[in-house]
């Protein structure tokens, strides 16, 4: 059985991961934007899920590191973040009492210790505050499954072909797809039987999204909502994700040439009217991915909606050249530095020399503190 410290030691390294993910992201995509690639949608979408991935897959390679430093492959090694840390301050690099400074780098082990005991008030806040980030996680994500399988089990179906079924329903005014098991739905509104031009749009949109695997992805995020409930950085990472499937969607079903950009731009604008008037259990369904949704602003873009950057970016559209190249010269940074980062967190191990050095002088100032105290009290009397 996996012992209650070390679950919580994952849990932490798994969200300041997140949060050091995200930022690198940030930073990623500012610079694509320098060089001219903000509309390769393609690109970012992957470099976003490869570092998902690597998030995923970093205690793995924490416990490769561990394994090959035990064994005296790696001892030479030292990429602990703590102790670096130490060393700078006993360089002369922090201006801070000894003592201080080791509450400070002991913050954290401190921190796991009152959680696991429950001791103080901050620790059953931050109990409080995850449990019920969980539950009401955990509650909204049966509660919008439930919704999303009542309006797919109320809609007809209409075609079928493989996996894939197409179904019409008198309940939702937005086209949308989503998947069970082993078979894949795109559910249409019934009043586009008559709309021609809005069922084409909408069928290549949603087998677009299919093609791309953007459900598979949807889902996992969905599902880990819960666990991450109190980290902003996960949910404006499920968010850039939304948007840029959304924004590379767009861009690869108009490449393909089938539909023209007026065409398409004035679906989108038809059906985002139409969503005003949406159903609540529509809204809160998941998981699936949709053709458009009209409440969605951009961090960062001023009141510019989601949708008019959707039609700003198809008017703007073009096409990268070497996305393979690109793809792989942003990502193997990107990935060094998570792995990187996911090693130096780590708890540090056997008491180091420099470790050994401060706690002698944290020592020897509590002793200097003790002794003027006494000689304090002597001259008093």
């Amino acid at each position: 059985m996996i012992p209650g410290d070390a679950l919580l030691d994952a849990f932490i390294d798994a969200n300041i991961l997140v949060c050091v993910a995200y930022a690198l992201w940030l930073v990623t995509r500012i610079l694509l934007g320098r060089l001219g690639l903000k509309h390769a949608y393609g690109t970012q979408l992957r470099l976003l899920n490869s570092v998902f991935l690597t998030v995923a897959f970093a205690p793995f390679v924490v416990l490769l590191y561990t394994t090959l430093q035990r064994s005296g492959i790696a001892g030479g090694v030292q990429l602990n973040l703590s102790d670096m840390i130490v060393s700078h301050y006993l360089n002369g690099g922090i201006g801070m009492k000894a003592t201080e400074f080791e509450n400070l780098i002991l913050m954290r082990d401190t921190f796991t210790l009152n959680v696991l005991s429950g001791a103080g008030w901050v620790a059953w806040a931050a109990i409080a505050a995850f449990l019920a980030g969980t539950v009401i996680g955990g509650l909204r994500l049966v509660c919008s499954m439930f919704c999303l399988h009542r309006i797919v089990a109320d809609s007809y179906a209409w075609r079928s072909f493989g996996r894939v079924r197409i179904r019409l329903s008198d309940r939702t005014l937005v086209p949308f797809s989503t998947r069970g098991l082993r078979t894949y739905y795109v559910v249409l509104p019934s009043h586009m039987l008559g709309r021609s031009d809005e069922m084409r749009v909408s069928l290549a949109h949603e087998f677009q999204h299919l093609r791309q695997g953007d459900l598979e992805w949807e889902i996992l995020l969905e599902a880990l909502k819960p666990l991450f409930f109190l980290n902003p950085a996960y949910h404006a990472w499920k968010r850039q994700v939304e948007n840029l499937r959304e924004l590379n969607c767009d861009s690869e079903v108009l490449t393909r040439g089938r539909i023209g950009i007026r065409t398409y731009c004035e679906t989108l604008l038809s059906v985002c009217q139409k969503t005003l008037r949406r159903d609540r259990a529509f809204v809160i369904a998941v998981p699936k991915v949709t053709l458009v949704t009209a409440d969605r602003s951009v961090i960062g873009l001023g009141k510019q909606s989601f949708l008019e950057r959707r039609i700003n970016s198809l008017l703007d559209r073009q096409r990268l050249a070497q996305p393979r190249l690109v793809f792989a010269a942003a990502v193997l940074p990107l990935i060094a530095a998570i792995l990187l980062t996911a090693v130096a967190i780590q708890r540090p191990g056997d008491w180091s020399q420099d470790r050994l050095m401060l706690s002698t002088v944290v020592n020897l100032e509590r002793l200097d503190e003790i002794n003027r105290l006494s000689t304090f009290g002597r001259v008093r009397d």
